[in-house]
């Protein structure tokens, strides 16, 4: 369907583990430790191309908008360096969780139930991240320019996704889900994959002109990820609305 980005099955699937978010031994172990590498790749970026000061709280007053932003893994880093964030999920049972986690927190997150294309708002956001969240939608097309619109000219779109390679059917879904056990058996669908050049091309389309592209990779000696050339398996893009 043209005008929905919502994919039911995908929405099922995560809502069934929703209550497994802030589990940093459970079903989300693997983003947990993804995570420090995403918080410090999006703050070094936003810093640097709004030419922000390196301070305490350096994203003051910066608007990101976090979609598909689950139990708030990410809208929480983002809103304690000083951003004003808003997350929102397809998903009624992770924004639930997402909201009780942030007011035992004590922060200022707005949660909403929505996807960007039914999400009514006045604002266009500084920033917005799609992170690990595209491979998961119904129409990538359509999903790509609501983003787009709820982004102000000149803000940065970060879009951390899947390569679609033999590499990463092997790494991400034969290794990660059947043999590691790091991830529920059918969390990913190598289908649904996206090849760097497909999303660049489509997010030409939508003015957002690709800034950087890197590869994630995960370093199993230190058990932690760190940025590469590499783009076979995981990779992160920086667009900009132009």
């Amino acid at each position: 369907m043209k005008n929905n980005t919502i994919n039911k099955e995908e929405i099922e699937k995560f809502s069934k583990i929703a209550e497994e978010w802030w589990n940093p031994l459970g079903k989300f172990k693997p983003l947990h430790k993804f995570n420090p590498i995403r918080i410090s790749y999006i703050k070094d970026n936003i810093i640097k191309t709004l030419g922000l000061e390196n301070k305490k709280k350096p994203l003051e007053k910066i608007k990101i908008l976090d979609i598909g932003c689950g139990g708030g893994l990410l809208s929480e880093p983002m809103s304690r360096l000083g951003a004003e964030v808003v997350g929102i999920d397809a998903s009624n049972r992770n924004i639930n969780i997402a909201k009780l986690h942030s007011k035992k927190s004590n922060l200022p997150i707005k949660y909403i139930c929505t996807s960007p294309e039914k999400f009514k708002t006045d604002t266009k956001f500084d920033v917005i991240l799609n992170m690990e969240i595209i491979e998961h939608v119904e129409n990538v097309d359509y999903f790509l320019k609501s983003s787009s619109n709820l982004l102000k000219k000149n803000g940065i779109m970060f879009i951390a996704t899947l390569n679609k390679t033999l590499k990463s059917y092997l790494f991400a879904i034969v290794g990660a889900e059947y043999v590691l056990r790091w991830l529920p058996i059918g969390t990913h669908s190598w289908e649904k994959f996206i090849k760097p050049n497909y999303l660049i091309n489509i997010s030409k389309k939508h003015n957002l002109k690709l800034d950087s592209l890197d590869g994630l990779k995960f370093n199993i000696f230190k058990d932690e990820w760190y940025l590469s050339d590499d783009n076979s398996v995981n990779y992160i893009g920086k667009f900009i609305k132009n």
